[in-house]
């Protein structure tokens, strides 16, 4: 690939990384406020961002712990949608090398974001991880910039819960699983973790419906694998 190309493709690669990572950084604002309005202190959600590091599962935490839910429950549900970054990073492990720092930079930064750009981009590899880097880059950065923001700005309302940010939760959610509801199958699992979450609701602890919703999806994905199998 001639030199010229491979800047052409860099400045692309740069391009889109930037506006993931202004989407993202918008996001991160709600995130900001919807932690504080849901109790956690300004320190802890910054905490959160830089340390946790993945969206949905950040969401997941405040979301059942503003609820009442207990701590255990808050972790699990975390736990449970972070676990598929780890199936991402099967999928990039020819990105994945490079000395002991290096891995846990990218161990860390492996997310849907980083790994789409990464998957879109697969020759040759230097590309691939450039683009996972970049990305990821982007994306850090300006995630914990808005959610310091909006932490900060959450901490100076009255009431933050009066703007309504605690139905921003469930829109981010549906906003992530309505792109992914391709089939009658994944149709089907979400109407029924659905139906299954708003059964369970009245009678368990927060969290402990979504927990059991997981459950619903691991049998449905092991009973589509036994009938193509």
């Amino acid at each position: 690939m001639p030199h010229e190309l491979v800047g052409n493709e860099s400045r692309r690669i740069s391009g889109k990384a930037l506006g993931i990572g202004i989407a993202t950084g918008a996001y991160g604002l709600s995130f900001g406020a919807i932690s504080v309005a849901s109790g956690l202190s300004a320190l802890q959600t910054q905490a959160l961002s830089l340390l946790m590091f993945t969206g949905a599962s950040q969401f997941a935490l405040v979301g059942v712990l503003g609820a009442g839910g207990g701590l255990v429950a808050a972790v699990l549900t975390a736990w449970l949608l972070g676990a598929r970054n780890g199936l991402y990073a099967l999928s990039l492990a020819p990105t994945l090398r490079g000395s002991w720092f290096q891995r846990i930079g990218l161990a860390h930064w492996t997310i849907d974001e980083t790994t789409a750009m990464a998957l879109a981009h697969p020759e040759p590899l230097a590309a691939q991880r450039y683009a996972f880097w970049r990305t990821g880059l982007a994306i850090y950065v300006l995630w914990n910039l808005g959610t310091l923001i909006g932490a900060l700005s959450a901490a100076v309302l009255p009431e933050p819960r009066t703007l309504g940010l605690d139905a921003a939760i469930p829109a981010a959610f549906i906003a992530l699983l309505w792109p992914r509801l391709v089939s009658r199958t994944t149709w089907a699992v979400a109407a029924s973790s659905a139906a299954l979450a708003i059964a369970l609701t009245p009678i368990l602890r927060p969290g402990l419906p979504v927990l059991a919703c997981a459950f619903v999806a691991v049998a449905a994905a092991a009973l589509v694998k036994g009938r193509t199998s």
